[in-house]
């Protein structure tokens, strides 16, 4: 059975950072591009990084390119969001999704699996 399970999310003030993990079972995490997507109350998912399932390549949303960073360590299974200098429109569930031998895809329907999300709120 696949399960991601995303976590690290907590409230911190703008400008402060925190560091997302979604940790995969059931797969092998080193054969399946990632995504994170986030959504707030009332509105749609929105795309906000990605990275190849080589992990060679990476796609980010304009609104948090230079400030958040995807990784991934497959050692462990597990993939990484940094976000750095959080802005209060960063505040969301952030939920991480996997799809087999997929490129950096921005689309939340193309992915295969997701996790549950965490919330993070940035306060001002």
């Amino acid at each position: 059975q696949v399960q991601l399970v995303e976590s690290g999310g907590g409230l911190v003030q703008a400008g402060g950072s925190l560091r997302l993990s979604c940790a995969a079972s059931g797969l092998t995490l080193s054969t399946y591009a990632m995504g994170w997507f986030r959504q707030a109350p009332g509105k749609e998912r929105e795309f906000v990084a990605a990275i190849n399932w080589s992990g060679l390549s990476t796609t980010y949303a304009d609104s948090v390119k230079g400030r958040f960073t995807f990784s991934r360590d497959n050692a462990k299974n597990t993939g990484y969001l940094q976000m750095n200098s959080l802005k209060p429109e960063d505040t969301a569930v952030y939920l991480c999704a996997a799809k087999y031998l997929g490129g950096a895809y921005s689309l939340p329907e193309i992915y295969e699996y997701w996790g549950q999300g965490t919330q993070v709120t940035v306060s001002s």
